[in-house]
């Protein structure tokens, strides 16, 4: 059996689920057989791949064969949105992909890419393992979602195909993708910058065509993607942490016995752990390939100017009908650090 299903991003969910490699309504049982579906954005090698298939190579292992993750990256099932929305009808039972489009049903989501709030994966880690974070597994599960993990999408940095970015005038009259992330629209304009939302899967050609100047990503993204090869600027800003949250459907979450769902748990603790790893490790290992790339320019930008000048965005977000939960998560990160 192979992890993987091959399919045109044109097929999306309906093509899938028509072609009989989604388990409909959620989990397929046939002579005690579990199949499940996983979609994801992310192009192979990238750390998320990586840890979704070894996701269900654990889980194929531990259940002799038995349950079978069938993982589709590179957005094969159409973007975050279309999974959010597959998940919570039942046409998906997994996906891990980013926070942003998930933000939009649960709004405490996007909190967490607030400018500057965490300073390294590992606070963000200890924040996220944490009681706060409980609030918003609560959430998740009232709109029909099971958390399965927090992944780490990195600390994130600028590329464009002008210049190095030192200081936030360098990004005045830029255009400049974000995800669907209001945390991230609320820094790029703090810092001056023109913001445009595009699908990640299309963002190499929008780079590469100058739909836009640049783009922000971590590391690990930029590289299986190939950004560098159309933005040949890095700018090391770290101006923000996000996460990748590991969800399920409720809709196949409610099919499954107990022994399966502690399988699956134990399993997706697992693959946490190793997509954690693998995105620090590419962190290091990605920004010594980069400077040691003649084609690619690396700067280590001064944080402190934007620092100050996204500061009134986490004050600005105390002021929202979530502000309450965005006070308590700037405690518990600063408690973290």
């Amino acid at each position: 059996m192979t992890n993987s299903v091959t399919i045109t991003r044109r097929a999306g969910l309906l093509g899938l689920a028509g072609a009989g490699l989604l388990a409909a309504p959620g989990v397929l049982r046939a002579q005690n057989q579990v199949r499940l579906s996983l979609g994801h954005a992310t192009a192979p090698g990238n750390p998320r791949s990586v840890a979704a298939d070894h996701f269900a190579g654990l889980l194929r292992e531990r259940s002799n064969g038995r349950i079978e993750v069938r993982v589709a990256g590179s957005a094969q099932l159409g973007d975050d949105l279309a999974m959010l929305t597959g998940l919570r009808t039942g046409t998906l039972d997994m996906s891990v992909n980013s926070q942003g489009p998930i933000s939009s049903v649960v709004p405490e989501l996007a909190a967490y890419g607030l400018p500057f709030l965490f300073g390294t994966s590992t606070a963000a880690f200890r924040t996220l393992d944490g009681p706060v974070s409980q609030e918003v597994v609560r959430k998740l599960e009232g709109i029909g979602l099971v958390s399965l993990g927090w992944w780490d999408n990195g600390i994130r940095h600028i590329t464009n195909r002008r210049k190095s970015i030192e200081t936030p005038d360098d990004l005045r009259g830029m255009k400049i993708r974000t995800p669907a992330d209001p945390a991230t629209i609320d820094t790029f304009q703090a810092l001056g910058a023109a913001t445009q939302q595009i699908n990640f899967s299309e963002l190499y050609v929008a780079l590469q065509q100058g739909v836009v100047d640049g783009q922000e990503n971590p590391l690990a993204n930029i590289h299986t993607a190939k950004l560098h090869e159309v933005n040949r600027f890095i700018s090391l800003t770290g101006h923000k942490w996000e996460c990748s949250p590991f969800l399920a459907s409720r809709i196949a979450w409610g099919r499954l016995n107990d022994a399966d769902r502690r399988l699956i748990r134990e399993a997706a603790q697992e693959a946490t752990a190793l997509n954690r790893r693998l995105m620090q490790e590419a962190d290091a290992k990605l920004l010594a390939e980069y400077r040691a790339n003649p084609a690619v320019t690396v700067n280590q930008a001064d944080q402190s100017p934007f620092r100050a000048a996204t500061a009134p965005v986490l004050d600005r977000w105390e002021q929202r009908p979530i502000g309450e939960f965005v006070k308590r998560l700037r405690a518990a990160a600063t408690a973290a650090a």
